[in-house]
């Protein structure tokens, strides 16, 4: 079945250094690459148990080199792309992390998956997390986050009476209650 191809992502670029999304695999992948293009702020240590909030010239000492800055664990930061983008109405543009970030480095976008919604007109950011007990490393210019263009459903709120069900107002790990109870629980030694 042919997949609807008239969708397009409309990506503006407002950095000089900014690129286009990019899918790094085939054209039948979902996401789009984007790149680290500068900091907007961090929030570090404070060396106690706060932290602190850094912008501007105060994100001087995150930088160890030109170009790269370094996240210690449990910081995050916010990271311009250098584009605007949208899909269009019926659409929302989902920021996820990268994979290989998560994995090989604790890297993940911390509000996964993050929404564009069709409306926004500013540049796209990343709230990136170091969940690391290494610091990291982040390199402006390298692939930071993908983006994936999702069909959404426009709702309308309808105030009313929710029927009975079998589950009722059950929460987290509710499903199943009985069977849980069954499961022994060992504490390994």
């Amino acid at each position: 079945m042919e997949k609807n191809t008239s969708v397009k992502l409309k990506v503006e670029i407002v950095h000089e250094f900014a690129n286009l999304p990019e899918k790094p695999g085939v054209n039948s992948d979902s996401g789009f690459d984007v790149t680290a293009i500068d900091v907007k702020r961090i929030y570090a240590h404070s060396g106690s148990n706060g932290e602190r909030i850094l912008e501007g010239e105060a994100m001087g000492p995150k930088f160890s080199e030109p170009g790269i800055f370094e996240l210690q664990c449990n910081e995050r930061c916010l990271i311009g792309t250098g584009i605007k983008a949208t899909v269009g109405v019926g659409y929302e543009i989902q920021v996820r992390p990268r994979s290989s970030l998560a994995l090989k480095r604790g890297l993940t976008v911390l509000n996964s998956p993050g929404t564009i919604d069709e409306q926004y007109r500013g540049e796209l950011c990343v709230i990136i997390i170091n969940t690391s007990r290494a610091s990291q490393k982040i390199e402006l210019g390298e692939r930071i986050a993908q983006i994936v263009p999702a069909e959404v459903v426009l709702a309308d709120v309808v105030e009313t009476t929710l029927s009975k069900t079998s589950r009722g107002s059950g929460g987290f790990g509710s499903t199943n209650e009985e069977e849980d109870k069954e499961i022994p629980f060992y504490v390994v030694q």
